[in-house]
């Protein structure tokens, strides 16, 4: 496989996700006096941007093949993954992967747990025999704990102590409002692959009334620590969930591709907020 081919398959649109949830758990960590070397940051800030991410839509291309090839976003907006290619992908995450885990065996034992579960949930929410993404609610929790887990790796990476029930909490509810409402434009397309999803569970307008509820709920949890801010943060997803609610396939579709800017927009807004705190 190419490595053109192989960025693409990592979805660099995405990166910032990981990438940033990572950030924000360092910052946050930092910010109750956590310390750890700039060495640490900067190699685990490589993983989440890009091996973390070949695991994630690797695994998931590998496992999905079937129904890729019925979804019209396989066909000019992402790649079809062809399974003479499986072999190649796995290679490629083992080694893209294994000098990670190995270093964390030197970082705090916190962390290091953190990144077990990420492997844990990013690995089996498309893989058998848990493939979490084919069990509704299963889906989009494996789908928002691998996100979540990776904001509580950095922080714990640090050396910070404390409780982060909170913040998972508030993490979880936004994560899963994040995945459930990606999976509303797949409806179709799983449901013609015999896959079963919390969109096609709930049907498209009670997921995305989930989502806009799940979205307020994240909002407040966190209201104490970001003040009134977070409310005009969760502002472009209410108007979002607003503008799906009645779309047709095509506008939903159109709708669908500004999820990732508002995501990188609203993730971006986070970091700097935390990281102000950290400073």
């Amino acid at each position: 496989m190419k490595f053109l081919r192989t960025i693409r398959l990592s979805r660099p649109r995405f990166w910032i996700y990981e990438l940033g949830t990572y950030a924000l758990g360092v910052c946050a960590g930092l910010s109750v006096g956590g310390n750890i070397s700039f060495f640490y940051i900067a190699f685990y800030a490589f993983f989440f941007l890009f091996p973390a991410n070949l695991l994630i839509y690797g695994i998931n291309d590998v496992f999905d093949y079937e129904t890729d090839r019925l979804n019209p976003k396989k066909t000019g907006y992402e790649d079809l993954l062809e399974p003479s290619l499986h072999g190649v992908v796995y290679r490629n995450i083992f080694l893209s992967s294994i000098t990670f885990i190995v270093v964390g065996f030197f970082i705090p034992i916190y962390a290091f747990i953190a990144l077990l579960f990420f492997y844990f949930f990013a690995f089996f929410y498309s893989a058998p025999p848990i493939r979490a993404k084919a069990r509704p609610f299963f889906d989009s929790f494996f789908s928002a704990g691998h996100y979540v887990v990776t904001g509580v790796f950095g922080y714990y990476l640090t050396g910070a102590s404390g409780s982060v029930v909170l913040g998972v909490f508030a993490g979880m509810c936004w994560a899963i409002a994040m995945h459930a409402y990606s999976a509303v434009p797949d409806i179709d397309a799983d449901k013609e692959s015999g896959i079963r999803t919390i969109a096609i569970s709930l049907g498209k307008k009670l997921t995305i009334v989930l989502c806009g509820f799940l979205y307020a709920l994240a909002s407040l949890v966190v209201y104490t620590y970001f003040s009134y801010i977070v409310f005009i943060l969760a502002l472009p997803y209410v108007l979002l969930m607003f503008l799906s609610y009645n779309a047709d396939e095509q506008k939903l579709f159109r709708l669908y591709t500004y999820f990732p800017k508002i995501n990188s927009l609203v993730g971006m807004t986070l970091f700097f907020l935390v990281l102000f705190r950290a400073l």
